[in-house]
């Protein structure tokens, strides 16, 4: 995935004639300069060898990155920082999804409360990891990536939601389960109904926590 196919990495195959009404195979007969054709396409999946090459599995890019060249109409590609304690302890890898918590000091319930007050709020949920550092697929197997940017695919609603509440706390990346990429959407609520609260006393000083 992400690789730009060269000459050597193509070359023309005899399939079963039961298989050949497949309108997704590339034909020799009526494209028989195919090959030429392909070199240079960047693979946006990750393909076998021996495997019939499909249009729909690659991308020209026409020159610009891979990232630009993966990313669906409309979407963009938004970077964040994260840490091992912030991006789910390293096991959140490419093609993941996840849910984007943010957590910041409450000023309003503080000066209303006169306690230290804090709120973790989910911002996005069910998002696509593209990229973890410059890592965009699993490699030798690699099962956990400690990395300090993952990048994100947004709308670009959501890219504004997230570059301002970089400047208001600390963001977390909460991985999702891997049934949940074809189960319902759950909306996310944007009051606070549903937060809990957790006073605690450190050193001698009450401090409160909000969650939900």
């Amino acid at each position: 995935m992400g690789t730009a196919l060269s000459d050597q990495d193509i070359e023309w195959q005899t399939w079963p004639e039961s298989a050949g009404g497949n309108p997704a195979f590339i034909r020799k007969g009526e494209r028989p300069d195919a090959k030429q054709q392909l070199v240079g396409a960047i693979v946006r999946v990750p393909m076998a060898a021996g495997e019939p090459v499909r249009e729909n599995k690659l991308i020209r890019g026409k020159g610009s990155g891979y990232m630009a060249a993966i990313l669906p109409t409309g979407m963009r590609a938004y970077s964040t920082e994260i840490s091992a304690e912030t991006g789910a302890g390293g096991f959140i890898l490419p093609n993941d999804r996840v849910d984007v918590l943010l957590s910041r000091r409450d000023r309003e319930a503080e000066k209303a409360t006169g306690i230290e007050t804090h709120v973790s709020e989910t911002l996005l949920t069910d998002v696509r990891v593209l990229a973890i550092d410059q890592l965009v697929q699993e490699k030798d197997g690699q099962r956990v990536v400690v990395g300090k940017t993952a990048t994100l695919e947004l709308s670009p609603r959501q890219a504004e939601i997230l570059a301002a509440s970089r400047q208001t706390g600390v963001l977390s990346l909460a991985l999702r389960s891997i049934v949940d990429a074809n189960g319902p959407k759950q909306p996310v609520a944007d009051d606070n109904r549903g937060r809990n609260r957790l006073n605690t006393i450190r050193f001698g000083i009450q401090s409160q926590t909000i969650s939900r």
